[in-house]
């Protein structure tokens, strides 16, 4: 069901003259996420004809773009991933951590999108991997699916990412399973001090090599020292590293996953209005607590499309993976060898389908199965409208 505004209106209605205000300064994969969310779903992108065998209704189907910063494609993308995620699963308990940037760091990664969110993950990772591994916390070889997210509530520039972590891992020897407290995984304070160290560390490093470019405001980074300078307040800070409390079950990991691995910065259904004075949609504000979280933030459509231009992500770069135990490479025998551990009966494989899925939603009018009746190209209509039809059966028939 379309919702009564998309980020789609805002871009077609306002990515003209801002594309223009801004020739030169927008990068090829901004445009193109600025192209692909503005035709999505339209005749630019060709479709299909759909009609119901039971009672012959049709509707027109256009196609997706299928562009990762799409908020109306991501839905599909998830459940997707999803089915593929839940053979993974453990019968444990699972943690949610959070690894976020400081704001000092956070200009950096704006300009070095590709190099610094990378750092990220892999400073974030092996701080997890390490600490666990230390015989004085678990002790243990842990699985983590990261995701990075990049944005706050009111779509500013956030870079963090979280992390799903099974409550436990397998001995170095590999002859048992060791479980993590019931409440409590690793302690958020040492986790903090090494992340900080590990990624300051290689980020010097990367400054050393002349890696990383500046640009604006930022451009006096260049100089080692301005760049010394600049992180100074970094250095002495505490860095942020959260930890909620485990999950109920499997299930609650899987209905968490599907709300974050595929999020964008901004969903359809936040928006509420857009007109002359600007762009208005729902966001929380954490430094308040209870009814008052929820709040209306009104920005003008220049504003509004910068802010999501924001979290582009560089082009093949992969905002999901996979770490430890739930590393691809050895991630089946990985997961093997904890369910033999954790006594757990390995599942029956499912038996392979004898016939394709239905990809169409079934019939609006009577639930009845709908099948394609006609496919039309790139920025083209049908060939002539559908008339009210009788059954498709009957017509076959």
């Amino acid at each position: 069901m379309r919702t009564s505004l998309e980020v789609a209106d805002i871009f077609r209605s306002a990515g003209p003259a801002y594309r223009t205000s801004h020739a030169g300064h927008l990068s090829l994969a901004q445009l193109k996420v600025m192209a692909a969310i503005e035709s999505c779903r339209t005749a630019a992108l060709g479709g299909h004809i759909e009609a119901c065998q039971d009672c012959g209704h049709w509707r027109i189907a256009y196609n997706s773009c299928r562009n990762r910063h799409c908020p109306k494609c991501q839905g599909a993308a998830a459940r997707a991933w999803l089915e593929e995620r839940e053979a993974d699963l453990l019968p444990v308990g699972y943690f949610h951590v959070v690894f976020t940037l400081p704001a000092e760091v956070a200009d950096i990664a704006w300009q070095n999108k590709a190099l610094v969110y990378d750092l990220l993950f892999k400073a974030a990772a092996q701080t997890m991997l390490t600490i666990a591994a230390d015989p004085r916390h678990l002790g243990a070889r842990i699985g983590i699916t990261a995701v990075l997210h990049t944005w706050g509530s009111a779509m500013t520039h956030h870079p963090h990412v979280h992390m799903i972590v099974p409550g436990g891992g397998i001995a170095p020897d590999a002859s048992r399973w060791i479980s993590s407290r019931p409440a409590f995984l690793l302690p958020v304070r040492v986790l903090g001090k090494l992340f900080r160290r590990l990624f300051l560390t290689r980020l010097n490093a990367l400054q050393d090599a002349g890696k990383l470019a500046f640009f604006g405001s930022i451009a006096h980074l260049s100089d080692r020292s301005a760049f010394q300078r600049h992180l100074r307040p970094a250095r002495g800070k505490r860095w942020v590293v959260y930890a909620k409390p485990p999950f109920a079950g499997p299930q609650a990991v899987l209905a968490y996953l599907s709300r974050y691995t595929h999020r964008v910065a901004i969903s359809n259904p936040r928006l509420l209005r857009f007109d002359e004075t600007g762009v208005a949609f729902r966001y929380k504000d954490y430094r308040r607590d209870g009814p008052d979280r929820q709040r209306v933030m009104t920005l003008s459509a220049n504003e509004f499309i910068r802010r999501f231009l924001l979290h582009v992500l560089p082009r093949g770069f992969h905002r999901i993976r996979h770490y430890g135990l739930l590393a691809s490479a050895a991630r089946h025998d990985n997961l093997a060898l904890a369910r033999r551990l954790l006594a757990v009966t390995p599942e029956a494989e499912a038996p392979e389908p004898e016939a394709e899925p239905d990809t169409c939603a079934p019939c609006p009018c009577c639930g009845g199965r709908m099948i394609v009746i006609e496919t039309f190209p790139r920025w083209s209509q049908p060939r002539a409208p559908p008339r009210p039809n009788p059954p498709i059966r009957e017509r076959v028939a």
